[in-house]
């Protein structure tokens, strides 16, 4: 039985998906739970359609991100941080003090959108972390931390 998915199905597909399941298992359980429909011809004909528009406003999303990519990939990062012996940072370096930082250089990400490479960040040094604009737009972005004066 051919389903098209309304909604995320583990192990089966994904929102928008045309997938072929066993006949009791679209029948009794995943179209009386609104997570699919049948997949009628009229039914393929909307799904096409939806997934054309769908593209055409994820193309200017993509630009936009890939745009922002661009100019974050220009930026030459130095944070500065207090220290004790030896390279030790008093406290650390997160994602939210690399977003803030990013925001000065008119580059807004949101934090949950940044993986700093081994976690927070307690020594001086070079660091890398990636930013994600999208899910297509990921940058590996590297930095630095430096001992403040």
């Amino acid at each position: 039985m051919e389903i098209i998915l309304k909604k995320d199905v583990d192990n089966v597909g994904f929102t928008d998906d045309l997938v072929s399941v066993k006949n009791g298992y679209g029948r009794n359980f995943l179209i009386p739970q609104g997570l699919a429909v049948l997949a009628t011809p009229s039914a393929k004909k909307v799904l096409a359609e939806n997934l054309k528009q769908r593209a055409y406003k994820e193309k200017k999303v993509i630009d936009e991100a890939k745009t922002r990519a661009e100019k974050a990939k220009e930026i030459d990062l130095k944070i500065t941080s207090k220290t004790g012996t030896g390279d030790k940072l008093f406290g650390s370096i997160t994602t939210a003090d690399l977003k803030d930082h990013l925001a000065k250089h008119e580059v807004d990400i949101d934090k949950k959108f940044i993986t700093i490479l081994g976690g927070n960040i307690k020594r001086l040094g070079q660091y890398d972390a990636k930013l994600r604009f999208h899910r297509d737009v990921i940058l590996d972005f590297s930095f630095e931390v430096i001992a403040e004066s």
